[in-house]
């Protein structure tokens, strides 16, 4: 892994270091450490989200732009009151690159911690097992279900891309494998488990995202396209 070469001017664009080559005082060590390691930067703002990932040996900076079906804002205030759904998808095309369009879409879940007052967000692919033990646990028929219900609307949604996109079936095969046994998972609580009194206990802590870096990465949005299309056709991007 290269430091000495990061893509300065892109990462001065997007406010993620400062003219003297810094970074950002928006993120801590652990954020710094991790984006050079190449974990994902997550800005939200309303409906709008931007990731930032180091990739090439971190000479290249890979911007995406994506929409999530509610508002930030509404999500984290409904939390409060029951585990919140979500999805994300591109803003716009690369290109009709069939990889990248699978990419570009990602479900998830909000769940609230009351006895820390964060909110922690899993993906349905990433975090599967941590997902569905936490709302298991709750033993809440009704958050059961609703979960159950997302979990089928997920696995369909990959089976119409399985069709779709059949150049890419093992990734799209092994989704629906981790949402099949999940759904499998749920299905196995026995029925006397599922009628206890609901709780409302909640699980969690967020990673809420700077607002101020999706600002600064909207800001250079057109120019970024452009250059993520550029990207995304010649080589195959990991998430």
């Amino acid at each position: 892994m290269q430091n000495e070469n990061l893509p300065t001017e892109e990462l001065k664009k997007f406010g993620i270091i400062n003219e003297d080559l810094s970074f950002s005082k928006k993120l801590n060590a652990d954020d710094i450490q991790k984006f050079l390691q190449g974990y994902t930067i997550v800005a939200d703002k309303d409906k709008n989200r931007a990731t930032f990932q180091l990739t090439e040996n971190n000479t290249k900076l890979k911007v995406i732009f994506l929409e999530r079906d509610k508002s930030m804002s509404e999500i984290l205030e409904k939390s409060k009151e029951k585990i919140q759904y979500s999805e994300t998808s591109a803003q716009y095309n690369f290109n009709d690159n069939r990889h990248s369009a699978q990419l570009g879409f990602s479900k998830q879940a909000f769940v609230f911690d009351k006895e820390t007052n964060t909110i922690k967000e899993l993906d349905f692919i990433k975090n599967a097992p941590e997902l569905t033990k936490l709302v298991t646990e709750r033993k809440n028929p009704e958050e059961i279900d609703r979960y159950r219900l997302e979990l089928e609307k997920l696995k369909s949604f990959l089976q119409d891309k399985l069709e779709q996109y059949p150049e890419i079936a093992m990734r799209i095969t092994n989704d629906l494998n981790i949402v099949s046994r999940e759904i499998d998972s749920v299905n196995s609580i026995a029925p006397d488990e599922k009628q206890i009194a609901k709780e409302n206990n909640s699980d969690v802590q967020l990673n809420v995202n700077d607002r101020d870096l999706y600002e600064d990465a909207n800001r250079n949005r057109e120019e970024q396209e452009e250059q993520s299309e550029e990207q995304e056709k010649s080589r195959k991007f990991r998430r």
